[in-house]
């Protein structure tokens, strides 16, 4: 198993793939691993989100797991995603198949 060290690099790849999903879309945390070319790595996606306020500013708000699920502890994500246009279904979950990016 090859490990990867996450870098300055592969930290901007992320965040540039993040900066050009537009309003009122939504993409998932593995949807952006896989346009990077890291498919099994969704979780990294999250750590480097979790630290993008530290590079700049991003839309990281428009990133959500694969069933729309938006971050635990993160209740002003929803209220962003609201204000774009995003709706919510009754279970609290973006619909993917409604708002999920189109790359």
């Amino acid at each position: 198993m090859t490990r990867h060290v996450l870098t300055e690099e592969l930290i901007y790849e992320i965040l540039s793939v993040v900066a050009e999903i537009p309003a009122g879309s939504v993409a998932s945390y593995g949807q952006i691993a896989r346009l990077i070319g890291r498919d099994r790595n969704a979780r990294l996606i999250g750590k480097v989100l979790s630290m993008a306020q530290y590079y700049g500013k991003y839309p990281c708000h428009r990133v959500v797991n694969s069933a729309g699920r938006t971050a635990p502890g993160w209740a002003r994500q929803r209220v962003l995603l609201e204000q774009e246009g995003v709706q919510f279904k009754p279970n609290g979950c973006v619909d993917m198949k409604r708002y999920q990016w189109e790359y």
